[in-house]
């Protein structure tokens, strides 16, 4: 709508602050878009362990159905190591990693002598 319109449409209904504020937008249709939102990872999504701390063989691989879970998902990173461990990801964190942003998680107790490791998971 060009700007003679917008005046015409709003100043005869006393909406002439109305017609000041949409003429200074100024632009021939187009107005205001919002930022697009984070596309969804493709259909060939691999998700996983892309570090983990002092490995010894543990490894991680996560079905890509399960970035959309809605309830916690534990996984066991053992892995080829001789001892296993596990991690649990929440919803929100199923999430980030589904738009590409990786999330570092604390396995549970294992091994001897016993240990933890820092697990970073994304999807690539």
């Amino acid at each position: 709508m060009d700007k003679r319109r917008r005046q015409l449409l709003f100043a005869g209904a006393g909406g002439s602050a109305l017609a000041a504020a949409l003429a200074a937008c100024g632009g021939s249709g187009g107005g205001y878009s919002s930022p697009s939102p984070t596309p969804p990872p493709p259909g060939g999504l691999s998700c996983g362990a892309s570090a983990i701390s002092a490995n010894h063989g543990h490894t991680l691989t996560i079905p890509a159905a399960d970035v959309d879970s809605t309830v916690n998902k534990t996984y066991s990173i053992m892995g080829g190591a001789t001892h296993d461990h596990s991690i649990t990801l929440t919803p929100a964190q199923l999430q980030m990693i589904k738009v590409m942003n990786a999330v570092v998680v604390t396995s549970t107790l294992g091994g001897s002598p016993s240990h933890t490791h820092d697990v970073t998971v994304n999807c690539a």
